[in-house]
């Protein structure tokens, strides 16, 4: 449960957004098979962006970071 409490905070959000945005160049640079790591990185960019957390529902928790948070707290 940590790491969708990582997740949601903004920390994680930058982080998914980061790597999103490094994998899509990784797989724009090499192309072929590794334009499908672009279309990874452009899933992480925008969940990331959004602040959706597409992992939290598999856990019962709600899909949006913010309500995630709330959640939380309270």
């Amino acid at each position: 449960m940590a790491i969708l409490g990582f997740l949601s905070s903004t920390t994680g959000r930058w982080a998914r957004v980061l790597v999103g945005a490094l994998l899509v160049v990784i797989g724009a640079v090499a192309g072929g098979w590794a334009t499908l790591l672009a279309v990874v990185g452009a899933v992480f960019v925008l969940v990331g962006a959004l602040d959706v957390c597409l992992l939290a529902p598999l856990f019962g928790k709600p899909l949006s970071g913010k309500a995630f948070r709330a959640a939380q707290r309270g």
